[in-house]
């Protein structure tokens, strides 16, 4: 798995697990730290609509 996110997505200024601002009671992605969908209490893997739709295009395509 590579850590380009490419130039529409980039990853966190500070790295990964930098702090940010999700709006209350949302949970961040996993992959970017941006706010996802998905409430804090959400339990499992959380991505943003963005990483989320990125997975499922690599997913779909390996076979």
């Amino acid at each position: 798995m590579s850590d380009s996110y490419g130039p529409a997505h980039p990853a966190p200024p500070n790295g990964r697990g930098a702090v940010t601002s999700c709006p209350e009671g949302f949970a961040e992605c996993v992959l970017c730290q941006k706010p996802t969908e998905y409430p804090e209490s959400y339990r499992g893997i959380t991505l943003c609509p963005v990483c989320e739709w990125q997975e499922a295009q690599r997913t779909a395509c390996s076979g």
